[in-house]
């Protein structure tokens, strides 16, 4: 197989029309809900790297902690020659960590909506690991999309990598059908590393999805402006503000967008009325306890494989499997 990345690219195009298709179903719903994916375009992307540096947001820099630790076990549980598939791929920042531990393999394939960004950090990975296949996909990676043809119809097994705790980004019952479509995504011999969030004070919770220096704000804004860009809407993005809420029942963090005014917004022929301190929902980020995610993924029919976290147990990272067995 060829490791030139820039000729293994197999970027299908996104339809440009599920954008819309989310914003129209989602500011007409009595609480107004854009799926958080959308806050992922080449600025989005740009504003979330920045986030993952800042002093409040402690998930990257702990879980980036945990893996470096991890790395040798999760050798010895991965076979060589096998396929990694990363769902929701970002800038690719930890997948080093992981390349670097596992024996010979086989290809590299990161999956992301953001197409720009995609390119260029799978350009950069390949740049640095020069003898690896790298095969971006564009694609909403929680719904069904094809494998490039170079891994599709291989033997190899896979291993699905999503950290992040972008698994919190879904509602439970969500996350239980993402697992199940990830599990039929990697097929019969797989498994799956997955980077969880752990329940904690809102103390610590609430400035992370809220900074000081206000770059979550801006990432939560600029949904507005690429709606505005891309869909030709009419939003007045000063009218609205960032807000970050923590609900101790659910176990989750809300992003909203906050009107701060009675405004109407025009969108591909529809309007949309606002009242002051309504609310566009944009982002759940559910935090679970190690013994809470293992149950979600056995509902899901995967098999807890292994767990590792960092002292503080502020976060947990997961090997999941279709086999019964453990790490020694």
């Amino acid at each position: 197989m060829s490791s030139n990345p820039l000729s293994a690219y197999a970027c299908p195009s996104l339809p440009r029309d599920a954008f819309a298709r989310a914003a129209l179903e989602g500011l007409g719903r009595a609480q107004k809900f854009i799926p958080s994916a959308w806050l992922y375009d080449q600025r989005g992307s740009e504003l979330f790297e920045e986030i993952t540096r800042l002093d409040e947001y402690y998930q990257t820099r702990t879980e980036i902690g945990i893996l470096q630790a991890c790395a040798p076990l999760l050798a010895e549980a991965v076979a060589p020659g096998t396929v990694i598939i990363e769902l929701g791929s970002g800038s690719s920042r930890k997948t080093p960590l992981l390349l670097r531990a596992l024996r010979e393999p086989h290809a590299y394939v990161p999956v992301d909506i953001a197409e720009d960004f995609l390119r260029a950090s799978a350009s950069a990975l390949a740049a640095n690991f020069p003898k690896l296949t790298v095969l971006p996909v564009v694609a909403d990676f929680t719904q069904p999309f094809h494998l490039p043809p170079q891994v599709s119809d291989t033997p190899h097994p896979r291993l699905g990598f999503f950290p992040g705790s972008t698994i919190g980004n879904f509602t439970p019952a969500e996350a239980v059908r993402f697992l199940q479509h990830a599990a039929r995504l990697l097929g019969r011999n797989r498994r799956m590393v997955v980077g969880v969030d752990a329940t904690k004070d809102a103390a610590i919770l609430v400035p992370a999805y809220n900074d000081s220096r206000g770059i979550t704000a801006e990432f939560n804004l600029n949904l507005l402006r690429r709606i505005n860009l891309e869909l030709g809407a009419d939003f007045d993005v000063t009218a609205f503000r960032h807000e970050a809420r923590y609900h101790d029942k659910l176990g989750r963090i809300e992003m909203h967008l906050v009107s701060q005014r009675k405004q109407t917004v025009n969108l591909l022929g529809h309007r949309f009325s606002f009242e002051p301190e309504e609310t566009i929902h944009t982002e759940n980020s559910y935090k679970y306890s190690v013994p809470e995610f293992q149950a979600l993924a056995a509902s899901a029919g995967w098999h807890p494989q292994a767990v590792w976290q960092d002292p503080a147990r502020c976060f947990s990272v997961h090997l999941l499997s279709n086999i019964v067995s453990e790490i020694a």
